[in-house]
């Protein structure tokens, strides 16, 4: 089943996540304040089938970069990349007054890349993020929920990958082999599933209106690839792009 991305934000409290290591997350503050992002304030993607909504995004006291790393995506890697330094980011651009500042922090993730596309496991919200491609360095974003549960199949033993492809694990495995025509759009692995601490960012969208209230809107957010590559998914249609332009 493909989905739209249609986002419905919410702020959770993650100190404690289960799955994959625990992760003590801490998000850019002001030069006299340090903030520790606690149990859950990453925001939550819920697919639906209706149309995009955005729910009210509070107000951080985080101060947003704004990665401009816009290296090409490929589909002939035959392992898992090589983590490269996080990019430097420069200054926050400033904000209207009463405007949400972006929420930024560091999360745990599983990234896999397949022959049509790429998919990236949240941990702090427990949700895989479909990459589709469509063409180079854009494509289709569908969110779906983790629904793997210890105990269940890891694989399919009857599903044999061509030589120099692999078979999804676990709730990649899981989504690849149960999900209509999923298996087909993405094909193959072309690296095994690895996981990574990756610098994750939301940029809320909307407008101030006369009465300088803010008024809600589709936002974006940011995940950055082992490889060190930024990947942007926009709310506001449901897709994916390399980069920030």
């Amino acid at each position: 089943m493909r989905f739209r991305a249609l986002i419905s934000l919410l702020v959770v409290l993650f100190a404690g996540c289960q799955g994959p290591p625990p992760t003590v997350v801490y998000i850019v503050v002001t030069a006299t304040v340090e903030t520790t992002l606690t149990a859950d304030q990453m925001l939550t993607v819920e697919p639906t089938l209706t149309n995009t909504e955005v729910a009210a995004v509070p107000t951080s006291t985080v101060e947003p970069p704004s990665p401009t790393t816009t290296v090409s995506m490929t589909t002939t890697a035959t392992g898992a990349p090589t983590a490269t330094p996080a990019p430097t980011l420069p200054a926050p651009t400033d904000l209207p007054p009463n405007f949400p500042t972006p929420v930024i922090a560091p999360v745990q993730v599983a990234e896999q890349l397949y022959e049509h596309g790429r998919m990236f496991w949240l941990g702090p919200i427990k949700q895989i993020w479909v990459l589709k491609i469509t063409n180079e360095g854009h494509g289709t974003w569908e969110v779906y929920e983790d629904t793997f549960e210890e105990g269940e199949p890891e694989t399919d033993p009857s599903l044999v990958p061509p030589e120099g492809r692999y078979q999804p694990e676990r709730g990649f495995g899981k989504l690849w082999r149960e999900s209509p025509g999923l298996r087909e759009e993405l094909g193959w692995g072309i690296t095994p599933e690895f996981g990574y601490v990756s610098n994750y960012e939301y940029h809320a969208g909307g407008t101030i209106d006369a009465n300088g209230n803010y008024v809600r809107g589709p936002g974006y957010h940011i995940v950055f690839s082992l490889g060190g590559e930024l990947f942007r998914f926009n709310e506001a249609d449901g897709t994916w792009q390399l980069g920030t332009s």
